[in-house]
């Protein structure tokens, strides 16, 4: 704010003067639906003092609503000769994003092509936007003419003086000396009075009362028992001084920890945290998986005296209390997922991302923000360093290193010289035609599990798919069980015994006969995490089995639950999707199985080999962490592809060899930016019309602005038909990114958008399905 916009916050009405005829206070309105605005709104004298940029407004909108907005920026504008608006009401006392974060998300809008009020409301939780956790509540106190009373036990109100009854000096001798305000409930027991009493003298104004809200609850946790620092090994001491360099710097700069799965990053974090607390400043830790958050959470508790935890399973109620705690400064480390970036810690001096290779960092609605970028942008804002630690970085992160914009930090090593486990493949199409086995599990493996139980290790087996049964075919006439909104077969769960679609949630009961035929010999095939559980348990009836995907672990706290059964070797063998794959520390584990390789590798995406090798360096890490070290066998039906060759040898030099040159040649990223239009409609032929008129019109820009750029499509997306709708798509790769995203905006601003058809943009899209 300007000083001669604070001078007008200043300013009592009375001392307006001549200049206020000529200048008005405007604030500027965005909002999170069309039309998105900005709009100037006339800022009432009274509302003046409250308002501040990054609070809520109601204002008028059309000709008969009111609808809420943020305020984005309060000016002193002249007076022009068509009269604005009027605010109507100001929502937020304390603005919910303050100037920094506001800063923020005006480049985020900018970046990625997203109507500010919908960054805005994407930024802030729902729980925080309703105050969830807390109630209106009365407070009482003494006013002006109470004290008088109370001191002389005389009404003078009326034109002959009254003695005041002894019971109403009471209420005012308990409540004038109470040491803070009482509610109407509390001053009734107290005085031992009735509500009707405190209303009477509320209304001859003795006593006055202030509305606010307050916390119903509280949702405190115990501490924990606090542990030492671990000694450091040559690597991680490097690493160490690296981040502090920056730290003390007191500059931005962003660090690329490549460390081998094991080597110690999470004591790098902490002790590096350690050192920002040490100068009264707050970290940020990102995670990708909630099941990572209980477990991250629980060591950094064990270092610090105040965590805070920021991810979806927390109820509105928690993520409110969380937040205020953090706007507050009462919180040194905040530990969350993807949103917790936007954590509004107001002493940040460092920001962590954990795994940044993951791809649930990349947020698929709008906003559709990138949290490394955005993170990016922050520690660069505020002049924080950036800390990225994997095992696998992504080629985006790598690329950027390479070329000196980030700084690499090799860690090759893992603690106290712990070798990596030794990876051995296990090729399914021997497998399969030898026939010595059935199901799931070749004979390697099951004698390997047998094995690792029998020495007293545990198991962990990855498996990235839901579900019993993948699909539901009649083998009689073909017929295929399929989802009503989506061009996907459905996935038979048998615990429910129903058939789900993985997409859109619609589910139906399995046939008993095929719906076409009639045929009695309907198929179930292909193999999910529940079929794959019980096999395994009718395979090692003596073993304690436990499962973990996203239809086991809905309910709050059930992924804390399940790890620590496992840590504590209740459960012998665990098995799940890639949720189980990252960042979890189990010394006990001596085998790690991944069941099928191949399930993302030849997915119709130029990274699904990038993919692939992380998922399978990342499981294979979960093992050798102990005394007892550990092995890792992979099924495949394509041990010689270069991704699953990289990923055995623990080689990312190697894949990354073969990949890059690929990139280049077909100019994907990392050399380029990439954006995603994706059309969908009821119509197909409609829908398709539509996404060929928008990428020849966003083409031709591209065109006269003489930018090298290349669009692919339209085309049929991966998945052609999605919950109801037709789904088009095209992609556009530059060297420019700015120039691309710019004809984007220019060319989008003049589409003629039929009711029946939507359109969004994927600004760095990871998702290309």
């Amino acid at each position: 704010m300007t000083p001669s916009q604070a001078s007008l916050f200043d300013r009592t009405p009375d001392a307006w003067d001549l200049d206020a005829a000529q200048v008005q206070l405007v604030a500027e309105v965005v909002f999170r639906d069309p039309p998105f605005g900005p709009f100037d709104y006339l800022i009432p004298e009274p509302l003046a003092p409250r308002l501040k940029p990054g609070a809520r407004v109601q204002v008028p909108l059309g000709a008969s609503r009111e609808v809420v907005g943020y305020c984005t920026s309060v000016t002193s504008k002249p007076a022009s000769g068509r009269p604005l608006k009027a605010i109507a009401a100001v929502i937020d006392d304390v603005p919910l994003v303050e100037r920094k974060m506001l800063e923020l998300t005006r480049w985020m809008s900018d970046y990625y092509l997203c109507p500010w009020g919908q960054v805005l409301h994407g930024v802030v939780p729902a729980g925080v936007r309703g105050n969830a956790g807390t109630r209106e509540t009365t407070f009482l106190s003494l006013s002006a003419e109470g004290r008088q009373i109370l001191a002389s036990g005389v009404d003078r109100s009326g034109e002959k003086p009254k003695k005041v009854l002894p019971a109403h000096l009471e209420i005012l001798r308990i409540l004038g000396t109470s040491p803070r305000e009482l509610t109407p409930v509390e001053l009734g027991e107290f005085a031992s009075c009735s509500i009707a009493q405190i209303t009477g003298l509320r209304k001859k104004k003795w006593i006055a009362s202030d509305v606010r809200r307050v916390r119903s609850s509280s949702h405190e946790e115990l501490p924990l028992a606090r542990t030492e620092p671990l000694a450091l090994h040559p690597a991680q001491s490097h690493a160490l001084a690296a981040i502090n360099r920056a730290i003390d710097r007191r500059t931005s700069a962003t660090i690329l920890l490549h460390g081998v799965t094991g080597s110690g990053k999470t004591e790098v974090y902490i002790q590096a945290i350690e050192r920002v607390i040490s100068f009264g400043q707050q970290a940020i830790v990102l995670v990708p998986e909630i099941s990572l958050t209980p477990q991250t959470r629980q060591r950094f508790r064990s270092r610090f005296d105040r965590v805070a935890v920021l991810h979806s399973h927390l109820s509105d109620a928690e993520r409110h209390y969380h937040w205020e705690q953090i706007a507050r400064g009462e919180v040194q480390v905040i530990v969350g997922a993807r949103s917790a970036v936007f954590a509004p810690a107001p002493h940040l001096g460092l920001i962590v991302i954990d795994e940044e290779h993951d791809g649930s960092f990349k947020q698929s609605e709008a906003p559709r923000y990138h949290a490394r970028d955005v993170a990016e942008h922050r520690a660069l804002q505020l002049g924080i360093p950036l800390v990225l630690g994997t095992a696998t970085p992504s080629l985006e992160s790598y690329y950027r290193a390479r070329s000196g914009k980030y700084e690499l930090v090799p860690m090759p090593d893992r603690v106290e010289g712990r070798e990596l486990p030794h990876v051995g493949t296990i090729d399914l199409r021997v497998e399969f035609q030898s026939r010595s086995s059935r199901g799931s599990i070749g004979r390697q493996l099951h004698t390997a599990i047998a094995q690792a139980i029998a020495e007293k290790g545990q198991v962990i087996l990855l498996l990235n798919r839901r579900g019993y049964s993948t699909h539901v075919q009649c083998p009689a006439c073909g017929f295929v069980a399929k989802c009503e909104h989506c061009d996907l077969a459905l996935t038979h769960h048998r615990e429910e015994q129903l058939l789900v679609c993985h997409h859109c949630d619609f589910t139906t009961k399995p046939p008993e006969r095929c719906p076409d035929c009639t045929f009695d010999g309907i198929r179930y095939s292909g193999l999910g995490t529940e079929k794959l559980e019980a096999e395994i348990k009718a395979r090692f009836p003596a073993a304690k089995v436990l499962r973990m995907d996203s239809d086991t672990m809905q309910k709050p706290g059930s992924h804390e639950a399940a790890l620590a059964k496992f840590r504590s070797g209740e459960v012998q063998i665990l098995l799940g999707t890639q949720m189980i794959a990252k960042g979890l520390d189990f010394p006990n584990v001596t085998l790690v199985g991944v069941i099928n390789a191949d399930t993302a590798l030849h997915l119709p995406d130029f990274r699904a080999a990038e993919r692939t090798f992380q998922l399978v360096t990342q499981v294979a890490g979960r093992t050798g962490r102990g005394e007892l070290g550990g092995r890792v066998l992979v099924q495949t039906f394509s041990p010689d592809h270069p991704a699953i060759e990289a990923a055995v040898d623990h080689d990312y030099a190697k894949f990354v060899g073969r990949e890059l040159p690929d990139r280049v040649a077909h100019g994907f990223p990392p050399f380029t930016t990439l954006l995603r239009l994706i059309v969908r409609g009821d119509s197909e032929s409609k829908t398709r019309e539509f996404a060929t008129m928008a990428a020849e019109s966003w083409k031709k820009l591209l065109e006269a602005k003489q930018c090298e750029h290349r669009i692919l499509g339209p085309a049929p997306c991966a998945v052609a038909r999605l919950r109801g709708k037709f789904r088009f798509h095209a992609l556009a790769t530059s060297v420019d990114s700015d120039t691309l995203r710019a004809t984007f905006r220019e060319a989008s601003s003049t589409w003629k958008t039929p009711d029946d058809v939507q359109w969004v943009i994927d600004v760095d899209a990871i998702d290309l399905l």
